[in-house]
């Protein structure tokens, strides 16, 4: 790692070289079995090429030979997650073949016909999107996309309403998923998630490598302690080029954790989620994520 030989050998978290050809793999893991000095390795990334076209199957769509959990079924139609679905029911705001249904637990049969909140509602397939998100696009809420709006880079990977995970602004550049399954939405987006995120940072100068050890440590910020699972320079590029990973989903502390100690972020780039990567997806472009992507997702 390239640390110079002025900085102690005690941190050497291996974070490869970075390619400046977005499509090829930015990190790699060792093999070796020798411990690193400071604890882990942490960019693995599958070496499998992905189908451009998946067959995604989803445990959560609606199978016509059985019954299915009548908070599950709203939820499958993408309107709200199952634990609003329960306050709905229990309000008196859904039937089922015109009668109202307040039970929990009620199951609804292939063929019925649910009406929730005065509309009538039918499952969905859920999809879940990966996008290589470029510089210029942001997550802006609006009726109309405009051709600023990150969902316009993705419209055309499903008919549903996706919605993204987390937000970004228009600068920060990488890793973006988007679903229209609204109990991992819920769940992804909610301030107890565990999934590691993964960026490289690029910054103006370089960092020295008592910053370095500084944001180890953790850094106020706002009054709270900011706490980093792993933070290293990348392998053969200028120490003005970090890695870094940590759980929290608010890009702007990512930021905020070097600009605290006088630096500028010329990029940011999020090259993983949990154990998913962009690796080999250009950037502008998605894809739809695997079956055993999108069980991590919720087992994680």
């Amino acid at each position: 790692m390239n640390n110079g030989k002025s900085n102690s050998k005690k941190n050497k978290s291996s974070f490869s070289r970075s390619k400046k050809n977005d499509s090829k793999k930015p990190f790699t893991k060792s093999t070796s079995t020798k411990k690193q000095d400071s604890g882990v390795s942490f960019l693995a990334s599958s070496n499998q090429p992905f189908d451009a076209n998946p067959n995604v199957t989803t445990k959560g769509s609606l199978k016509e030979s059985s019954d299915i959990r009548l908070n599950k079924y709203i939820s499958n139609s993408g309107v709200c997650s199952r634990r609003e679905a329960d306050v709905y029911i229990i309000s008196g705001n859904v039937k089922v073949n015109g009668v109202v249904v307040t039970e929990m637990g009620y199951k609804v049969k292939p063929g019925d016909v649910v009406n929730f909140d005065g509309s009538l509602i039918t499952p969905e397939k859920k999809v879940y999107v990966l996008l290589n998100k470029p510089k210029g696009f942001s997550t802006i809420n609006e009726e109309v996309l405009s051709a600023e709006n990150v969902l316009s880079l993705v419209k055309s990977a499903s008919k549903s309403a996706l919605a993204p995970v987390g937000r970004m602004d228009k600068s920060t550049l990488g890793l973006m998923l988007f679903t229209n399954d609204s109990d991992l939405l819920q769940k992804l987006n909610s301030p107890n998630q565990r999934s590691s995120k993964v960026y490289q940072i690029s910054l103006d100068k370089n960092l020295k490598y008592d910053d370095l050890e500084k944001v180890k440590k953790g850094i106020y910020i706002d009054e709270k302690r900011v706490f980093v699972e792993d933070i290293a320079y990348v392998e053969d590029q200028p120490k003005s080029e970090i890695g870094i990973k940590l759980k929290a989903s608010n890009v702007k502390l990512v930021r905020a954790l070097f600009e605290s100690l006088d630096y500028n972020v010329l990029k940011v780039d999020r090259v993983m989620y949990g154990p998913i990567t962009k690796w080999n997806l250009p950037r502008g472009k998605w894809r739809l994520l695997t079956p055993e992507e999108v069980r991590s997702l919720k087992n994680g």
